[in-house]
């Protein structure tokens, strides 16, 4: 799909999988900034956000992230940029200026998490993770890595806290590696693989750029890699509650939807001027 000019893979929502609630939106993005490309004319210029929480999983290169709330920072590869909209805020997401340093390439994710009726005016909040900040737990003797961005694996806890239950974990599999992932039996819960071949047990095997939405109809799943494999494990606690977006907003109601856009053409989002 094109995004205001960044080609971008959409594994959901299509005609298939409307949403995985409380997930709304999954893009995966890779590129390479040519030689010469000014970061700041690259990536998505400034645009709102409310009633949502925009998360970016960085994979390679990095991203330059400013808000209307004063925010201003670059997450590198292997860090997650987590951002609660709540009531409103307008932001960019750049290249860095040291982005040819790291090779040029660009790889990201981006997933949209809905939030709850009763969070979706707080007051907004970002929040950057770096890779050497994200715990790490090797299993199999280091054949596979999961790297936890929020909620609990095993003992490990992810350093985000979440405004409802959530749990993230990105995972490098090397192939051969076998490994189970426990995901509390009433969550909904998806697998998106960048890259590799695994077998899903009780499916099938599933290649690379394919995202798998598993059944609640277990307290987990196991993975074996065929080949090196880098995945996205993401599960939550439904919110069952009704949904209305426009564009980068998304509300409870229409009346609210409505309202996002009249705050955001007053100004009451904030403004953001890049340096």
């Amino acid at each position: 799909m094109d995004m205001g000019g960044v080609p971008v893979r959409q594994p959901f929502p299509t005609q298939q999988v409307e949403q995985i609630d409380p997930f709304l939106l999954l893009h995966h993005h890779k590129s390479h900034l040519p030689e010469g490309a000014l970061p700041h004319r690259s990536g998505v210029g400034p645009h709102p956000h409310r009633g949502f929480s925009p998360v970016t999983f960085v994979y390679e290169g990095g991203v330059h992230h400013r808000d209307s709330r004063g925010n201003n920072s670059v997450v590198y590869a292997g860090g997650t940029q987590w951002m609660n909209a709540g009531r409103g805020v307008v932001h960019s997401e750049r290249p860095p200026a040291d982005i040819q340093e790291h090779g040029g390439v660009q790889e990201i994710i981006q997933l949209w998490v809905n939030l709850p009726k009763a969070h979706k005016m707080n007051q907004p909040e970002y929040i950057p993770l770096q890779a050497e900040d994200t715990p790490v737990l090797e299993l199999e003797g280091g054949r596979t890595k999961v790297r936890v961005v929020a909620g609990a694996f095993g003992e490990v806890q992810g350093p985000i806290k979440t405004l409802t239950p959530i749990l993230a974990l990105r995972i490098e599999m090397e192939a051969g590696a076998a490994s189970s992932f426990p995901i509390p039996e009433h969550y909904n819960a998806f697998i998106y693989l960048l890259d590799g071949t695994i077998h899903l047990e009780g499916y099938g095997e599933v290649e690379g750029h394919h995202l798998v939405l598993l059944k609640q109809d277990g307290e987990g799943c196991t993975i074996e890699a065929k080949a090196q494999s880098r995945l996205l494990l993401l599960a939550g606690e439904p919110l069952q509650e009704t949904v209305v977006s426009h564009g980068p907003f998304v509300m409870n109601t229409q009346s609210e939807i409505l309202q996002a856009m009249r705050d955001y053409q007053q100004g009451k989002m904030g403004v953001l001027i890049e340096d």
